[in-house]
């Protein structure tokens, strides 16, 4: 048995899991849990309106620690951690400079900036049109995609950057103090080779962004480099625990632990974000690809994730949210349950429209959607929770029929991992959708997935990604028929 440390950070929360594998399967220990939301902070070129969203990155380590403390408290006798592995969400980064302090806050994807005229967006387009891009990183259209971002930087600060690098190598560079960029998570930047699997020189140079600053890579598995010794004083830890690449971007992480058989799988990724796909060799990029806004991004083992990016329980959460600062909060529990018996017909609506992706009253903009269209309004509170989960479940049964056109490759069962998939209506409603019996769990698939890459790094479990999820059969599933 091996033990090891996978510090799951997501868009709303962050865990720190301790994770006890031997070759009979995975025991999983969460020692730590934390918030995380953006914060909002007034800059200059914020807009003058609205303030610009950030991360509290420095909290975020500090909050890891905490946990590190807490897992070397937690080991029984005899014990030590073998690695620790982290993940988190995608395309948001730290810049360094040449003594590797960080230049400023690193900015959160649901900020606006990319999007302004002039912003990100147009400055990358007026350069590289969609149509090349597409051919050479093989991404969705996503305004949010760190090339975005860059674009739309501070030239004065980008002039000063030395380094880039992602949240989870971010925090892995103050943990070890080695820059590495991991390879799952670099290929969401857009400035990865889709077909190499290398940084894309060339196009970073027409971008005019400093490709200097762009660092080693790294495959899931590799050892990024050893606690520093304050590090190590500071959490209990030995200096010489090693911190490992697993698949950085939670989805890679999460897909590794998709409990199916065989290659006739679609997954679903369900939490703030939903991601909806299959797993293939190598990457697709005929133009119905590129109008299907369907993105090819690297899994563990140099497979392939080709999905769609979906908006995600970030409707339900948010709407929860207004409700609670409406001064009226809800049950979650009982408003699922209270949707659960809305009558089937009501109002959908289209879950990726742009005006849901940053935050703010969702009750208001998706009863102004229904207006828009002349659909009628959801009455009351189960309604509005009704349509959203309808709404997804559409926009899934969408993206899994055309992963396989695109695709080619037929599936015979959707996997939904996630938590997401304690969502029983959701998922009920994602088999109607799909046509295709689902599989839901297990919940802690991202975590799962991070420990199982550092385990088999450590020897403890060997071979292919299916052997791997072999492991994972014995998790807690539900089935739902089509």
């Amino acid at each position: 048995m091996s033990v090891h440390v996978a510090v799951d950070l997501g868009a709303s929360s962050g865990r720190v899991m301790l994770a006890r594998v031997s070759p009979g399967g995975v025991a999983l220990d969460e020692v730590h849990r934390f918030g995380n939301e953006p914060a909002p902070l007034w800059e200059n070129g914020s807009g003058g309106g609205r303030p610009a969203l950030h991360w509290d990155v420095v909290r975020l380590f500090a909050e890891i620690l905490a946990g590190l403390r807490a897992v070397a408290d937690r080991l029984g006798g005899g014990e030590r951690v073998d690695s620790i592995g982290i993940d988190s969400w995608a395309v948001d980064y730290g810049l360094l400079d040449a003594g590797g302090a960080l230049l400023g806050t690193p900015y959160c994807y649901r900020d606006e900036r990319t999007t302004r005229p002039g912003g990100g967006v147009d400055a990358v387009h007026v350069r590289v049109p969609h149509t090349e891009l597409y051919g050479r990183n093989g991404l969705q259209f996503l305004p949010f995609n760190t090339l975005y971002q860059l674009a739309a930087e501070d030239p004065a600060r980008l002039a000063r950057a030395r380094s880039l690098l992602l949240v989870p190598d971010l925090l892995a560079y103050w943990l070890t103090g080695a820059a590495r960029a991991e390879a799952t998570n670099a290929s969401t930047t857009g400035l990865l080779d889709v077909r190499t699997g290398e940084w894309d020189l060339a196009l970073t140079d027409r971008l005019g962004l400093p490709s200097s600053a762009l660092p080693p890579l790294v495959r899931p598995g590799e050892t990024v480099g050893t606690l520093l010794q304050h590090v190590a004083e500071a959490t209990g830890l030995p200096a010489s625990t090693p911190v490992v690449a697993v698949g950085s971007h939670d989805t890679a992480s999460a897909v590794v632990a998709v409990p199916a058989a065989g290659e006739r799988f679609a997954y679903i990724s369900s939490g703030t974000w939903s991601l909806v796909g299959v797993e293939l060799a190598g990457p697709v990029l005929s133009d119905e690809s590129r109008a299907a806004n369907f993105t090819n991004e690297g899994g563990v083992d140099g497979r392939v994730r080709y999905l769609r990016n979906v908006m995600g329980l970030w409707l339900l959460s948010e709407s929860l949210r207004t409700w609670d600062r409406q001064g009226s909060p809800t049950d979650l529990a009982r408003i699922l349950a209270a949707a659960a018996d809305v009558p089937d017909g009501g109002p959908v609506v289209d879950v990726d429209d742009p005006v849901f992706l940053p935050p703010g009253d969702m009750p208001a903009r998706i009863g102004a959607l229904c207006t828009a269209s002349g659909r009628p309004l959801p009455e009351g509170r189960p309604a509005l929770v009704r349509c959203i989960l309808d709404s997804l479940a559409a926009a899934y049964g969408r993206a899994v029929e055309d992963a396989v056109r695109l695709s080619g490759r037929d599936v015979d069962v959707v996997h939904v991992v996630g938590g997401g998939s304690l969502n029983t209506v959701l998922c009920r409603l994602t088999a109607r959708a799909t046509g295709r019996p689902v599989v839901a769990g297990p919940v802690e698939a991202t975590a799962l997935g991070n420990a199982l890459v550092q385990a088999r790094a450590a020897g403890t479990v060997t071979g292919t990604l299916d052997d791997l999820r072999g492991l994972l059969r014995s998790q807690p599933l539900a089935h739902y028929a089509p």
